[in-house]
């Protein structure tokens, strides 16, 4: 296995670590909710304006399939639907106080979770981050591009 194979499996591997590590504590806390739809809540709670366009392409899913989510999270109360008076045609959504309930504690499950990963990242200087961080964005261009040449989504800044 070459490196460029190993930095993918290794990648891959502390991913799916991480993913089940804090799988158990994040079912606990946010019980009646999918993984899906808490990340559904974290966008419209971190964007202004979500819509179901902005959400499929944040989320590399057909526009049918986000209409569906946010038709179930109507549902549950944790988010609504509005318009905008000088755009009747499209519609948004925003949390309710319940959705803001449930932002708040999937993003103190988030801060427990960097604090338990700290012991390792204290050991790792800035500089070594950052080199880090400038591969990841670059691969994730890359995705990113590969993803457009399909056609598949197009992403909207």
């Amino acid at each position: 296995m070459n490196k460029q194979e190993q930095v993918i499996k290794t990648f891959r591997e502390v991913f799916d670590k991480m993913a089940w590590l804090n799988r158990q504590r994040m079912e606990e806390c946010l019980k009646p909710y999918k993984p899906s739809e808490i990340h559904c809540i974290e966008y419209i709670g971190c964007h202004d304006d979500p819509n179901v366009t902005r959400l499929a392409e944040a989320f590399y899913q057909t526009r049918g399939a986000i209409s569906k989510m946010t038709k179930k999270l109507i549902q549950k109360g944790v988010i609504e639907s509005y318009q905008k008076a000088e755009n009747k045609k499209e519609i948004y959504f925003c949390l309710t106080p319940q959705g803001e309930a449930v932002y708040e504690i999937h993003e103190k499950l988030h801060q427990e979770f960097r604090e338990r990963d700290q012991v390792v990242f204290k050991q790792i200087g800035k500089k070594e981050l950052n080199r880090m961080l400038h591969f990841l964005e670059a691969y994730g261009r890359h995705l990113e591009g590969e993803i457009n040449k399909l056609g598949v989504m197009e992403k909207v800044e």
